[in-house]
């Protein structure tokens, strides 16, 4: 006779508990593998045409032929990035709705509002840090400061007297660094973003601005903008002839822009694995690599966990040197 199989009620809970864990993980894996099914969507914190724009557009167009569904870029500019990061953090933590931010919406607001309406570390999974770049100090063809020595002169006889122009509190602090540096005191002038701050400076409605290098390099060589200086250790690659700010005498004045790309925290980590692979593979292809070539920015195509702790230590540092130029807080 053969003796029945006693399975204990413990055992017997904890089966049924594993089936249904695995029931459960079934179809986030199913989800990740379908990944993307349909179109997704890259929510940009700029107007058209700047260089986060830009960067959105190209890895959009190369992300959607790896993975044969479109990848639609919608520019959400406004409200120091809140408006875009509204977008991206009301819709569906599924891969579908990434943000393709900057700096200002994803480590300087952070040090430059007393109170942020989302946490830009504790709200987002980091995907990819994916360019960085510096900035070039314009002003209009015939103004009559030559030099960046010439406007900060000019500065020193009448502070407060002349204005810049800027479009996001990373260039407002990037500027009031330069004025702290200098020892002078300048009046901003906000607008909407990089088209519209190019427009102004060339035409003499304001006296200088810090502009992204990958927007305003055509400017600059078609003479349409003059650069006074290049916020970088060395020349730029496009505008050789532009000195640097070390050349200058400001050798810690690194301002530098920079891209990644974002998810809604509770994205799955199937999809977010998914993400990180298209991102790699589109950062890697020939076409990106001349488009960053062209533009001047460094491609960097980091890992989430570089990502995570670049975006970290950019915070503290702006945090640090608001406290140091005191800037007021927004």
């Amino acid at each position: 006779m053969i003796e029945p199989v006693r399975i204990s009620r413990r055992r017997l809970l904890a089966g049924a508990a594993a089936t249904l864990g695995a029931a459960a993980v079934l179809p986030v894996r199913a989800q990740a593998a379908a990944y993307p099914s349909h179109a997704v969507r890259f929510i940009v914190p700029v107007p058209p045409g700047g260089g986060a724009d830009l960067t959105a557009r190209i890895l959009a167009k190369k992300i959607g032929e790896l993975a044969g569904q479109p990848v639609v870029v919608e520019n959400k500019p406004g409200g120091n990035g809140f408006i875009a990061v509204q977008t991206v953090l009301s819709a569906p933590p599924d891969g579908y709705t990434l943000l393709l931010g900057s700096n200002s919406t994803l480590s300087t607001n952070a040090a430059t509002f007393k109170s942020l309406p989302y946490d830009p570390i504790a709200d987002f999974a980091p995907i990819s840090l994916i360019s960085r770049g510096p900035c070039f100090i314009v002003v209009a063809p015939n103004s009559p400061f030559k030099t960046l020595a010439d406007l900060i002169a000019a500065a020193k006889k009448k502070p407060g007297a002349l204005n810049y122009a800027t479009g996001t509190m990373s260039y407002t602090l990037y500027t009031e660094w330069l004025n702290a540096m200098a020892g002078i005191r300048t009046t901003p002038i906000n607008y909407k973003g990089s088209g519209e701050i190019l427009s102004v400076v060339m035409a003499g409605t304001v006296d200088y601005a810090m502009v992204d290098e990958s927007g305003s390099h055509g400017l600059v060589r078609s003479g349409r903008l003059r650069a006074l200086a290049y916020t970088d250790a060395k020349r730029s690659r496009t505008v050789p002839d532009v000195p640097s700010v070390a050349e200058l005498g400001f050798p810690d004045l690194l301002a530098m822009n920079w891209v990644a790309a974002a998810a809604p925290a509770r994205t799955p980590k199937p999809v977010m694995d998914r993400l990180a692979t298209l991102f790699a593979q589109a950062g890697d292809s020939q076409e990106v690599r001349e488009f960053f070539e062209k533009q001047g920015g460094q491609r960097i195509m980091s890992t989430a966990a570089e990502m995570r702790r670049y975006q970290s230590e950019e915070i503290a540092r702006w945090k640090k040197l608001v406290a140091a130029t005191g800037l007021e807080l927004q």
